[in-house]
């Protein structure tokens, strides 16, 4: 075992540090991390127009007028079905500050030239419009490949120093604008090309030659069962190596997974059926129960059963924060992290909750999450309850319990060693 977990450390640690120090994944992860407060306030106003209780639309409407659903929907418009503006103007400002850019110069590049490859439609009246979907889930994809090229051509041009520089006694802001002009013109001059090449294909604009080739493939995959059992081992095998595998994984995950939401999101506010089972809410609430390994089953072991001190002041320390999905006082408390006995159970058990979970929705025993972006911190059975009704709620509580089940041999094995180690400490402190 010694010699497999040094040889896992020697062959993934490089691999998985160099990952999560691209600049390309932090930017990713910076833009979802940024925008991800809107896209929690938005799931809540969609919640509130469709809340599970019988005679609520009834009784919405008789105090807030038949349109009352508008009252929450426009504010879920307005952050959920257009988050991809808000995740490229993220991830603009995060690679922005990794090249030491003017954030200002390299955001609005970017915004220009996502909106420049855009699809529009046009209107009898001779008026113009954007669908809110290409600037949601459909344009997504579209969005982050081109915060990353704008924001690469505008610092090429900037490192050549093709810019306008204005005297000192020119105010600041006047300054700036026009050391914006040359880059900006470059990134506009260029995605025009594009958008002019791409209008004399079949595909008749680049976001549909991304959604055909790349978004849709990726999402598609990213909703399997097996693509997300082999990322949840990868998760947990980084973790136990000391690495922060949610990291790692969500910087290439998430946005697959927060796609998938959106569908389900926008199936949910017009009434239809769900689509996906897998997605971010499936991962987040039904799968890391306690935080990554699903370690509450855990927390609740050391609570009850210890026998150990240490484990006894673990328990007491650590089920707070476990509630709600923090884990690290056991993750490095006990610790999990190369720790033979306790790396098992840790990689093995969201493996069962994946599972677990997928089956009970694909069965019908539980609806599929209805895309609602809770907090990760939700307590589960509360948070189980939130996406996916009083059904979830009771999966939340199965999925503790068989937590439980698979920890509790691994637990008893680590606390029988931490007193034994403790009655030797007292007998050689006695002698």
């Amino acid at each position: 075992m010694n010699g497999f977990i040094s040889w896992l450390e020697e062959k993934m640690t490089p691999m998985a540090i160099k990952l999560d120090n691209n600049r390309y994944i932090t930017a990713i992860k910076d833009g979802f991390f940024g925008v991800m407060s809107l896209l929690i306030i938005g799931s809540i106003f969609l919640l509130l127009s469709n809340l599970p209780i019988n005679g609520y639309s009834d009784f919405m409407a008789s105090f807030l007028g038949k349109n009352w659903a508008t009252y929450f929907t426009v504010p879920y418009d307005v952050t959920m079905n257009v988050m991809t503006l808000y995740v490229i103007v993220s991830m603009a400002r995060s690679l922005a500050r990794t090249y030491k850019l003017d954030s200002i110069m390299v955001i609005t590049s970017v915004l220009a030239a996502f909106l420049l490859l855009t699809p529009f439609i046009a209107f009898k009246d001779g008026t113009f419009g954007i669908p809110v979907s290409n600037l949601g889930a459909a344009g997504l994809f579209l969005g982050m490949i081109t915060a990353i090229v704008a924001t690469e051509i505008v610092r090429w041009v900037d490192s050549k120093g093709w810019k306008i520089k204005m005297p000192d006694s020119v105010p600041e802001n006047v300054s700036r604008s026009f050391a914006a002009l040359v880059p900006a013109l470059f990134v506009l001059v260029i995605f025009d090309l594009i958008r002019i090449a791409f209008s004399f294909t079949s595909f008749g604009t680049l976001q549909a030659f991304i959604y055909h080739y790349l978004q849709a493939p990726l999402t598609s995959l990213g909703a399997t069962l097996p693509a997300t059992l082999l990322v949840l081992l990868v998760e947990g095998l980084l973790w136990c190596f000391g690495i922060h595998g949610s990291n790692v994984v969500g910087g290439v995950m998430q946005p697959i997974w927060l796609a998938l939401t959106a569908e389900n999101a926008s199936a949910f506010a017009a009434g239809k059926a769900i689509p996906h089972i897998i997605n971010y809410q499936f991962y987040s609430n039904f799968v890391k129960i306690g935080g990554a390994g699903g370690t509450l089953g855990l927390a609740l072991c050391l609570l009850f059963f210890a026998k150990s001190s240490q484990y006894k002041a673990l328990g007491k320390l650590a089920i707070g924060p476990g509630i709600f999905n923090i884990n690290e006082p056991l993750t490095f408390g006990i610790p999990i992290v190369l720790n033979p006995i306790m790396m098992i159970p840790f990689i093995i058990n969201p493996l069962v909750m994946a599972v677990v979970a997928y089956f009970a929705m694909a069965w019908g025993l539980v609806p599929y999450t209805n895309g609602t972006n809770i907090p990760w911190t939700t307590p589960p059975i509360i948070a189980g309850f939130l996406v996916s009704g009083w059904q979830g709620a009771v999966l939340n509580v199965v999925q503790i319990a068989i937590s439980f089940m698979i920890y509790f041999p691994f637990f008893k094995s680590a606390d029988r060693l931490a007193l034994k180690r403790e009655a030797e400490e007292e007998d050689t402190g006695a002698a």
